[in-house]
């Protein structure tokens, strides 16, 4: 099993991935990076808890919206 160094919101995750998921693993990194900076941007820093489940919530909605789109 990897591992890979995931930065968020200027903290290094480390994270447990299977061999030859560490590209995809880190790209997905940096798609909730780019969010949570899109969040502190509009609502300041707030505590990295609460970011990152304001991220999720926002990810999982356009994951939503895309499922719902395709049964459509």
């Amino acid at each position: 099993m990897a591992q890979v160094d995931v930065s968020i919101n200027g903290r290094v995750y480390t994270v447990a991935c299977g061999d030859g998921e560490e590209t995809h693993l880190i790209e997905l990194g940096r798609m909730v990076d780019e969010r949570v900076s899109q969040l502190t941007g509009a609502v300041g820093q707030i505590g990295d808890a609460k970011l990152l489940v304001m991220a999720s919530l926002l990810i999982a909605d356009e994951l939503y919206e895309a499922q719902s789109a395709l049964e459509r």
